[in-house]
C-alpha cells in the first residue's frame, strides 16, 4: 500500500493556520481524499494532558529545556500513536504544528539554538514531513487577529499568547530562518490576504506538490 503524505502547518499566534487546515479538512472531504488531522500538542490522551501544562498561563512551567523535553514527549508518543499509522493506511496526515514549531520557539525564541533540537530529533529518528507550510504575517497583526477571535474567553488566553510582543518577533524570525535552510521542505506562504485568498494559494501549493490533483 502506497503511504500517505506527512504535511505540516505553522505560523505564529493568530496567524491563521488552525482556520486553513479546518477548511482544507472541508475540502478534501468534498474530494474524496483519504487524510487525517491532528495537532501538537494535543494529539492523543497523553498529549492533551502534557498541553494543559505547556500552554497554561499560570502554570509551574518555567525552564526553556523542560518546555522542549515535554515537546518532544508528545512528539514521540503522537507518532507512534497517530502520525505513523495514519501514513501506513495511506492516509495523508496533516498536522497543527510538529518539529519546525520547536526550532522557532524553543530553538530561536527562547535561545536554545536549532542544532540542539536537531540533534534531539535525530537521536528519536522523529521523521520530518514532506512539505511544512508557514503562514507568515506579521506579528502585531496576527495577535490582534487571535484576541478578537478569543475575545470574551480570557481563559484561552495562555502562556505563549501572553508573551512580550519581542518573543512573538523571534519566533516569525525562526520561522524564516527555517524556510531559508529548507527550501525543498518549507514553503513561506503569505498570510497578510483575505481567508480566501490564503486558502486558495494553499491549495495551489498542494497541487504542485502532487498531494491535490
Amino acid at each position: 500500500m502506497k503511504t500517505g503524505k506527512f504535511i505540516t502547518f505553522e505560523g505564529v499566534e493568530g496567524s491563521g493556520k488552525t482556520l486553513q487546515l479546518s477548511r482544507l479538512e472541508a475540502e478534501l472531504k468534498k474530494r474524496g481524499v483519504r487524510f487525517l488531522t491532528t495537532r501538537e500538542p494535543g494529539g492523543t490522551e497523553f498529549g492533551l494532558e502534557v498541553r494543559k501544562i505547556l500552554l497554561h498561563r499560570d502554570g509551574p512551567l518555567r525552564e526553556p529545556t523542560a518546555e522542549l523535553l515535554l515537546y518532544l514527549a508528545d512528539r514521540f508518543q503522537h507518532l507512534k500513536q497517530v502520525v505513523e499509522p495514519g501514513l501506513a493506511s495511506g492516509c495523508h496526515v496533516f498536522s497543527d504544528r510538529y518539529h519546525h514549531a520547536t526550532l522557532a520557539y524553543q530553538g530561536h525564541a527562547r535561545g536554545l539554538g536549532f542544532p540542539v533540537i536537531d540533534r534531539l530529533a535525530e537521536a528519536l529518528e522523529l521523521p520530518m514531513p514532506d512539505l511544512t507550510v508557514i503562514f507568515d504575517l506579521d506579528v502585531e497583526i496576527a495577535l490582534k487577529r487571535a484576541r478578537a477571535r478569543d475575545a470574551g474567553e480570557a481563559e484561552v488566553w495562555g502562556r505563549f499568547e501572553s508573551e512580550e510582543l519581542d518573543f512573538h518577533r523571534r519566533v516569525r524570525e525562526g520561522y524564516r530562518l527555517l524556510s531559508a535552510r529548507e527550501p525543498w521542505r518549507v514553503l513561506l506562504l503569505d498570510a497578510s490576504g483575505s481567508p480566501d485568498e490564503i486558502f486558495q494559494e494553499l491549495l495551489g501549493v498542494l497541487k504542485e506538490r502532487a498531494i491535490l490533483d
